[in-house]
């Protein structure tokens, strides 16, 4: 995978990224200004996935002003591609994953390097913390930021420090990357979960420091969010289908609410009691949790826009994961419709 040998004290970022080029400028200067411990230095590989908007261009014109920044090409041009095109470049002895719709600390690298000598983890990284804009942003941030709604992940609690299943982005030792492998190909979304659910059944251990501190920027429009979360529940399936279980139970929840709302309209000619009180059940249930996203988020005004965000979150999801659940068992190739990332 890997085609130099690791430099002591280097530390190689890689990055995904495809017609970024409102963006790609900010994330450089962000990136460059990292605050690295002494003896340290750092390398930048930015992937960028044959963009048509000036990504590239940008991207080159970077490189060459600043030399701890490095173009990759990304021919298949999705996240996993990506990052393996950037590890088979990469020289550090330890490797971070960055993204360019995150704002990070600026001694998040220095956090990274620490909590993986503090704790001898395979991987680590910090929690997933969205900051939505506009008042549907708000909403979309403070019902993935809710415990309520997403399960309990752990990779939402900006407090929690210690083992858990999987970790937003991450920073691994070369030596976990050569042991475990790359990113699999094959899958367009899920792809860190997957591969931190291989460390897991292979005895690695992850680890979240409430001390590695970014803000994620989530999809501002209830389309975009919808489009997203099917797209995420498409994948489920084939992660399951190669490791024969699924990444953690919570990620289920959602399909089995799909299931029972279905069988629920099926009943309907006959009776309307079980689609009547599904409705009622998951209906106080999404006005309790709004209700607490809002006031645990601050963001009050986007109140009314929870109950649809929370309805998309979950409906998406599960419509998605039950579509992938369709094609693995028929044995097919994945859906094109769900073979592109966009934002």
């Amino acid at each position: 995978m890997f085609l130099h040998p690791p430099e002591p004290q280097c530390l190689s970022v890689i990055v995904p990224c495809r017609n970024e080029a409102s963006h790609i400028d900010a994330f450089c200067d962000s990136a460059l200004q990292q605050q690295l411990p002494a003896g340290w230095r750092m390398e930048i590989l930015v992937a960028d996935g044959r963009s048509d908007d000036g990504t590239r261009e940008q991207l080159q014109q970077r490189c060459a002003a600043d030399p701890r920044l490095r173009w990759v090409d990304n021919p298949g041009r999705i996240v996993s591609t990506g990052l393996n095109a950037c590890l088979r470049e990469a020289r550090g002895s330890v490797i971070a994953r960055l993204d360019v719709h995150t704002r990070f600390a600026p001694d998040y690298l220095a956090q990274c390097l620490a909590t993986l000598a503090r704790t001898g983890a395979d991987n680590v990284g910090g929690p997933w913390v969205a900051d939505g804009v506009g008042t549907i942003g708000q909403a979309i941030a403070a019902a993935f930021q809710s415990r309520w709604v997403v399960g309990g992940a752990r990779s939402r609690d900006t407090a929690y420090e210690g083992v858990v299943d999987t970790v937003y982005l991450g920073c691994w030792p070369r030596a976990t990357l050569e042991r475990f492998g790359g990113f699999d190909e094959a899958l367009v979304r899920n792809q860190d979960d997957e591969h931190n659910l291989r460390l897991r059944l292979g005895g690695a251990r992850i680890w979240q420091s409430c001390q590695i501190r970014s803000h994620y920027r989530p999809r501002s429009s209830l389309r975009h969010l919808f489009a997203q979360q099917r797209q995420y529940g498409y994948w489920r399936p084939f992660v399951m289908r190669k490791h024969s279980q699924p990444g953690s139970v919570r990620q289920l929840v959602p399909a089995t609410f799909v299931a029972a709302l279905l069988g629920g309209v099926l009943l309907a000619p006959w009776s309307v009691l079980p689609l009547a009180a599904l409705f009622a059940t998951y209906g106080a249930y999404v006005a309790a949790a709004s209700v607490h996203a809002a006031v645990v988020s601050g963001h009050g005004a986007a109140l009314p826009w929870l109950p649809m965000v929370i309805a998309a979150y979950h409906v998406a999801y599960g419509l998605g994961t039950w579509r992938g659940l369709w094609d693995v068992l028929r044995g097919r190739i994945p859906s094109a419709q769900f073979a592109r990332i966009t934002r």
